[in-house]
């Protein structure tokens, strides 16, 4: 942002005219680079907050079925025929369970070629009502370039680099934008539209930051923990200090020996969305029949109480799965985070057809859902199917009160409830972050929140745009058109004291502000000099 030029600012002395214009120069830099990744951040964020308006009115004839009075179709045997609608060897993977008269019922499932795809029927006929995309449907899309401009891990970073850079481009814009000088409150927040041109362009952004300022810097630091570098780091230090992820999933406590092996986490699941704080904790494993008939045998009924067991989140029904607690800390820094308001890729370790998960023994998903039901999660969850004969059943509900999260691991033969983790389970840093997710996602209070989100992502929109303009405007021919450089440093010890706390924090953002003022200082300081 630039404030007006005033003969006020004329008369200041050569010190604080020093420090706008290196103000001014570092808010140059940050908007040029921030400027295109902040309108896919916008468009894309204010697109993904109505999802639950625009995905029913897009997808109507799979998504919406008129209620009935008559009694709704087992989940698995609507699955059952889902799967039949599909080519061969076609693995379920979850069921989006929703109670909804209204809604139809959801199966997502992995095709032999790799690809998922959601499969709707009616639930009062068992009529297939179609299919979708899960990679490509819309949202997914979104998502994708919300979170990484399609472009996988180097994407990933450069819209960290972008959220980062936004940090520097609001606390400059404010400092520049703040009255001094003589200059009042009421000309710095109220836009004067009788301006024309530039003069109004740069007025319209000066004022528009202000009161965007806040929304801004709250959509960043709240968006930041769901990245894929600094937001995997931050996950892992806040769980190592207890403020992060629930106490006891990392591995300490192994159900039973086996060969160490990379354990299965929340993030490796395949769905799209699931709490911050549980996506690194493993997800334990069921016992085989043979274990269940074992315990069963004279001597073997206390055995449970042999294994060492905990429970987060409730009273002791089970624990993690199995493995050294070595394995599971170097898994917790090679694994891909984010979840942003993002889909989860999924391991793809194994997978199972619906008839072959009967055939192993495992519960019908109606009993896991009456499971589910009875701990006080009925519906609005994913229910992730198991892959593999150790698999467990998973209910991961991720509502729009943080304070009902809930992940539940089931055991897939008996029924058993091995780990159940609320929100009260977790660190403090990690209930912040999901209570920033709902508000970033617009889902905390209802529509009002979702548009509160959208004014905020189309204001800094606008003002990425103005600054565009205003920039190619004022830009010499043939020239990068960066504010005059300070005939002499200027005393900014505050300042940059900041920036380098914000470089330390931020590690990625501290290369780069170190390569822009390297650059800068090598470039345009040398033809100062000369």
């Amino acid at each position: 942002m630039q404030i007006p030029y005033s003969h006020a600012r004329e008369a200041q002395p050569a010190s604080a005219a020093g420090q706008y214009r290196t103000l001014w120069r570092w808010h140059f830099y940050a908007g040029l680079f921030v400027m295109p990744w902040l309108m896919v951040l916008a468009v894309t964020g204010t697109l993904y907050v109505f999802q639950p308006q625009i995905e029913p009115w897009l997808y109507h004839d799979r998504f919406v079925v008129a209620p009935s009075d008559a009694p709704r179709i087992a989940q698995q045997t609507l699955m059952e025929r889902a799967a039949a609608s599909l080519p061969a060897r076609s693995q379920i993977s979850s069921v989006e369970v929703n109670r909804d008269p209204a809604r139809s019922a959801e199966f997502i499932f992995r095709l032999p070629n790799g690809e998922r795809e959601s499969v709707y029927l009616n639930p009062y006929t068992g009529a297939v009502l179609g299919t979708l995309s899960v990679e490509h449907r819309l949202m997914a899309q979104a998502r994708a370039l919300h979170r990484s401009l399609m472009l996988g891990k180097p994407g990933e970073l450069l819209m960290e680099l972008a959220g980062c850079w936004t940090l520097v481009m609001l606390v400059t814009g404010l400092a520049l934008w703040w009255p001094r000088a003589g200059a009042t409150w009421a000309n710095a927040v109220r836009p004067r539209l009788q301006l024309r041109g530039r003069p109004l362009l740069r007025n319209l952004h000066g004022v528009a930051g202000l009161w965007l300022a806040a929304g801004g810097l709250a959509f960043v630091l709240s968006g930041l923990p769901w990245s894929g570098s600094w937001g995997a780091q931050f996950k892992v230090l806040t769980s190592k200090v207890g403020m992060g992820s629930p106490p006891g999933v990392w591995g300490e406590a192994p159900v039973r020996s086996q060969v160490p092996t990379q354990p299965m986490k929340m993030d490796d699941l395949p769905i799209a969305q699931i709490p911050w704080a549980v996506g690194n904790t493993t997800v334990p494993e069921s016992a085989p029949p043979a274990a269940h008939d074992m315990a069963a045998m004279p001597g073997m009924a206390n055995m449970d109480g042999m294994q060492g067991m905990t429970h987060t989140g409730h009273d002791a029904h089970g624990t993690q799965g199995p493995q050294s607690s070595k394995s599971a800390h170097s898994a917790q820094g090679n694994s891909d985070e984010h979840a942003e308001h993002t889909g989860h890729g999924g391991a793809a370790r194994g997978g199972l057809t619906p008839a072959a998960l009967r055939a192993q023994g495992a519960l019908p998903i109606d009993d896991v859902m009456t499971i589910a039901s009875r701990l006080g999660v009925d519906s609005g969850y994913s229910l992730v199917v198991p892959k593999r004969p150790n698999g467990v059943y998973t209910v991961s509900y991720f509502p729009a009160d943080p304070k009902a999260e809930r992940t539940i691991h089931i055991d897939q033969y008996s029924g058993r409830v091995l780990r159940d983790i609320d929100y009260n389970a977790y660190g403090a840093v990690a209930q912040a972050v999901s209570y920033g997710t709902a508000l970033h996602m617009g889902r905390y209070f209802g529509l009002a929140n979702q548009w509160l989100c959208a004014l905020i992502s189309m204001g800094l929109f606008a003002m990425a745009v103005t600054g565009a303009v205003m920039w190619w405007m004022r830009r010499p021919a043939r020239s990068l058109g960066a504010p005059a450089r300070a005939q002499s440093r200027p005393p900014m010890r505050g300042w940059t004291f900041g920036m380098v706390a914000l470089g330390c924090v931020f590690p990625l953002m501290g290369a780069t502000m170190a390569l822009v003022w390297a650059g800068d200082r090598a470039v345009f300081g040398r033809r100062a000099n000369g």
